[in-house]
């Protein structure tokens, strides 16, 4: 799913106009990505948590030439989906009654 289908999903099932749902969008992932970056946590009950980890700078080689290299700090975005949100795609996930699953 695209941020346009996205859009479009909320629009249908909302009956608000596309135009105001599309910024409607766009400032909740503004948001979010402001206060990532500010290092907060964002904790969606039912769905997820938004999180920022720090990885350490550390030494890696260059594949082609094997040459150590240095690869600094950096800060990465994450998300742990949450207890309902995992249980409902393992159930969508699940094969129709009677299907016979193919090795």
């Amino acid at each position: 799913m695209k941020k346009a289908d996205l859009v479009d999903a909320i629009a249908g099932k909302s009956g608000a106009p596309k135009a105001q749902v599309q910024q409607l969008v766009e400032d909740v992932f503004e948001l979010m990505s402001d206060a990532l970056s500010r290092g907060e946590k964002i904790d969606l009950r039912g769905f997820g948590t938004f999180s920022v980890r720090e990885s350490a700078a550390r030494t890696g080689r260059n594949p082609q030439t094997g040459e150590p290299i240095s690869i600094p700090a950096r800060k990465n975005p994450a998300f742990k989906p949450g207890k309902e949100l995992k249980d409902r795609v393992n159930t969508l996930a699940q094969p129709a009654a009677g299907a016979t699953q193919h090795s």
